[in-house]
């Protein structure tokens, strides 16, 4: 492990943490790793557990979500499952579980904070607060959408998740790039770091060796374009103290240019199955 960068939590607390870098995986991890994340949680600003919608980065995001939920259930129904059953892990205010019920799939969905249950019931989806209360339920797609990098005890915690998929099933992550443009231009401000809610960083090369040693391949990577835009916005606004919408644009701009090239996009989605056995 190698001292790569060194940050702060930005939305709540001030502290300050290190990234090191796992060679092995091409993957950094957050130290230190907080006993428990829960506090860390307790903020209006986060978003994806209360639905804010006031003010210009909160309102952007809300748009831009409602069109992303409908290009996901494009993603999960181009792979062609016979069996219309999901599992949306770390579920947030229940959109996407809803979004895939109103397309008549079998939809559940976990998530562990209650105010973020609490939204999602309020919109009718009911959410299970542990992988435990799913017990011998499995899937054909199992969808983390920026989730994976906050789990603690990530080895096991795949194994949890993998355990809920049927054998030909598919399991899709989207996750943030700290090997794009935008995250070497940023560095320490790179709101994507998030740290220490996100304990774990990933980059194509981990995902890929990661869940290798699972008995997966990658059979999928496509861009999430507007991630760059937006992590640059906040970006902006940790490294100057205010949302300088011009520079953000431009950035995220510059990012998604970078990424034709190279394909380090800012965030990316992984579609992952099991690797087929050689005859």
């Amino acid at each position: 492990m190698k001292p790569y960068l060194q940050t702060q939590d930005f939305s709540v607390s001030g502290e300050a943490f290190q990234l090191v870098h796992d060679e092995a995986l091409d993957m950094l991890l957050t130290q230190p790793q907080p006993q428990s994340l829960e506090p860390y949680y307790q903020s209006e600003d986060y978003i994806s557990h209360t639905d804010a919608s006031g003010g210009l980065i909160n309102g952007l995001y809300q748009t831009v979500k409602k069109r992303a939920l409908n290009r996901k259930m494009k993603l999960v129904l181009s792979l062609g499952h016979p069996k219309t059953t999901l599992l949306d892990v770390g579920a947030g205010t229940g959109d996407f579980v809803l979004a895939a019920r109103k397309r008549g799939w079998q939809a559940e969905g976990v998530e562990p904070m209650e105010i973020a249950r609490d939204n999602a019931k309020a919109k009718g989806v009911t959410l299970k607060k542990e992988l435990a209360l799913l017990a011998g339920q499995e899937f054909q797609v199992i969808t983390l959408w920026h989730v994976l990098e906050h789990l603690p005890d990530l080895d096991a915690q795949i194994d949890r998740i993998l355990s809920h998929l049927e054998p030909d099933g598919s399991l899709i992550l989207a996750l943030p790039n700290f090997k794009s443009w935008d995250a070497r231009h940023y560095k320490t401000y790179w709101a994507a770091y998030d740290v220490p809610r996100h304990l774990w960083h990933f980059s194509r090369k981990s995902v890929k060796r990661l869940f290798r040693a699972k008995g997966f391949e990658v059979t999928r990577v496509t861009p999430l374009w507007f991630d760059a835009f937006y992590v640059a916005l906040l970006s902006e606004k940790y490294k100057n103290g205010k949302v300088v919408l011009w520079k953000a644009f431009l950035n995220g701009l510059r990012s998604n240019l970078s990424a034709l090239a190279t394909g380090e996009y800012s965030s990316l989605i992984y579609v992952l199955q099991r690797a087929k056995k050689p005859k």
